[in-house]
């Protein structure tokens, strides 16, 4: 990989840096604001030791003060422009206060001036990608939503619409096949009148013809009497012919309809007359930011440095107390509050809160089964937990109100995070097919999701434990790739560890002030030592250690492992580092 110069990289870039030690090729970290040279840790660490630097501030090199570019004063070419006036709003030398175009004008120094412009463009930064990007995000969430619900609505109308037009069409079918029946009837008893009538001429014109043949009879000359004595009857004389009656065919009278009407009995579609409702926009929130961090602050980033410099991994192991957690049955994961104060969960949905004397101060039954490390405490001192069953983020005050947090959709939320770095919630979720890591801000709005590598391979699969190391980096403990997948803060992904040849199922995992992932093996009897970049150290503990199945780990401020595991209430608290 190319290294950048300073000059090359913007302020937010996620670049390598080098480190501006002569001959020192490594990354960048760090900037000393008296000497202006950004430096690497090793460079850092040697700048602090020596005599002559050491009162030096040395900050993380995106809160470094930016050099100015040196410029001579145009009037007078020997002097450097240091100062600004703040009444004309340009750059001076010292001498140009003494003459009269400044004289009485009041003067900043140029690079705390500088310093201030570029703290108010980084204010101005914060806010948007803290508020008006994530608050612009949620508004394309709510209008991707009403997409679909519009889609929703406009699919059951239609289907309505279809559904009323079957009927109409069947009830149709049903009046017609009516009418096609009453005139089949009609049709029948006016063909069986004329089939009557024609039967009845039929009859007629066989009498005709008998009477015919009797004539023909009478003009033999030997039948005289015969003859004489039949035109003297009654059946001389001809009967008259039937009579019979034109039939009276039905009328069929056409509909009277048009297309209103259709559309009356189909029913109608229309848009009410309201005005649409503006979307809700929350209010903006003090965004804080640290980029200028305090005399304070500085101090204590000094002190946590010097922390770092003087520990190191202790050649002995040594269990220095260990606590009884009333309430449960095991210990699956456990969040460290403030006051000497923790959480404990087990197997079973138990959620206590405990001080260190073994007084159970909370209680909480908290849904199905559970072995992950499913709940943390905020920087606020409150407790936050998942319930994957009803797949939302409850918050639990230090006044003991539990309310819904935030909602996770169609994932099953598993682990959960609060950043010591910037509060930010990272959560581990799932659905049957798929899992990701989401973060959120401390006010619960979505910030991103990591869920691919950039091959495109799924990172995840059952994240059930989950934290945060001191680089930024994400580290999730996923049983079902029986791996600890690590991701840098923008989502790439750095390494998977995957065990010492022995079968590897991880489980409860933390970090150190050191920067090192400390991960439960359960079945192996073994907690694991890893490195930031994923490289083994150690086994920090085994059976022999008298821990059967770590199920979760966590290290305190005074950096203390403390070990819980399951069938047992007791939580172990061991020494590692010296």
């Amino acid at each position: 990989m190319m290294a950048l110069s300073e000059s090359q990289v913007p302020p937010d870039a996620q670049h390598y840096l080098v480190c501006g030690t002569e001959d020192c090729e490594r990354n960048c970290q760090f900037y000393c604001n008296d000497c202006h040279q950004p430096m690497c840790e090793q460079c850092r660490d040697e700048h602090q030791k020596n005599t002559k630097t050491k009162s030096h501030e040395v900050v993380p090199y995106k809160q470094r003060k930016r050099p100015l570019p040196v410029e001579q004063c145009k009037i007078h070419p020997t002097k450097e422009m240091v100062l600004l006036c703040e009444e004309c709003q340009i750059p001076i030398c010292y001498k140009c206060t003494a003459t009269k175009e400044h004289r009485g004008h009041a003067f900043t120094d140029i690079e705390i001036d500088f310093d201030e412009k570029v703290s108010r463009c980084h204010e101005e930064i914060a806010k948007i990608r803290n508020y008006f990007e994530p608050t612009t995000q949620d508004l394309k969430k709510e209008i991707a939503g009403d997409v679909t619900e519009i889609k929703k609505i406009m699919d059951g109308i239609r289907t309505s619409m279809k559904t009323e037009a079957e009927a109409v069409k069947k009830l149709v079918d049903t009046v017609t096949s009516e009418n096609i029946k009453q005139v089949g009837k009609i049709e029948q008893s006016l063909l069986e009148t004329l089939n009557g009538q024609n039967q009845e001429i039929d009859d007629y014109i066989t009498y005709l013809n008998d009477l015919i043949k009797t004539f023909y009879g009478y003009l033999s000359p030997s039948n005289i009497e015969q003859i004489t004595s039949a035109l003297k009857s009654e059946s001389f004389i001809i009967r008259p012919i039937p009579e019979t009656s034109k039939p009276v065919p039905p009328v069929f009278t056409v509909g009277q309809h048009s297309k209103e009407d259709v559309a009356k009995l189909l029913g109608i579609i229309t848009v009410p007359n309201n005005k649409p409702e503006n979307r809700k926009i929350k209010p903006m929130e003090t965004v804080s930011t640290q980029l200028k961090p305090t005399q304070k602050q500085r101090k204590q980033d000094r002190e946590k440095s010097y922390v770092k410099q003087t520990l190191s991994l202790s050649s002995s192991f040594t269990k220095v107390r260990e606590y009884t957690v009333p309430g449960v049955d095991d210990v699956f994961h456990i969040s460290l509050g403030k006051s000497g104060r923790l959480w404990v969960s087990d197997g079973s949905g138990n959620l206590v809160q405990t001080d260190l004397q073994g007084n159970q101060l909370q209680k909480i039954q908290t849904s199905g089964i559970r072995s992950e490390g499913y709940h943390t405490v905020t920087q606020d001192g409150g407790l936050i937990y998942t319930d994957k069953q009803n797949k939302v983020i409850n918050r639990i005050t230090p006044d003991k109100t539990i309310t819904e947090f935030i909602k996770t959709g169609d994932f099953a939320p598993l682990s959960i995070h609060s950043s010591h770095i910037n509060g930010d919630i990272l959560v581990g979720m799932c659905t049957d097919e798929e899992a990701k890591v989401t973060s959120y801000n401390k006010t619960g709005t979505e910030i991103q999701n990591i869920q691919r590598d950039n091959k495109g391979q799924e990172l995840y699969s059952l994240p059930h434990y989950i934290t945060e190391n001191i680089n930024g980096d994400v580290c999730v403990s996923d049983w079902d790739k029986r791996a600890v997948v690590v991701v840098d803060k923008s989502g790439q992904h750095r390494f998977s560890y995957t065990g010492q040849r022995s079968r590897f199922n991880p489980y409860g995992i933390c970090t150190d002030v050191l920067g090192h992932i400390l991960v439960c093996a359960s079945i192996s009897n073994t907690v694991y030592l890893l490195d930031q970049d994923g490289q083994f150290l150690s086994l920090l503990l085994t059976s022999q250690q008298g821990v059967t199945y770590p199920r979760s780990v966590c290290v305190d401020d005074e950096n203390n492992l403390w070990v819980g595991q399951p069938y047992t209430n007791i939580v172990k608290v061991y020494k590692y580092l010296q």
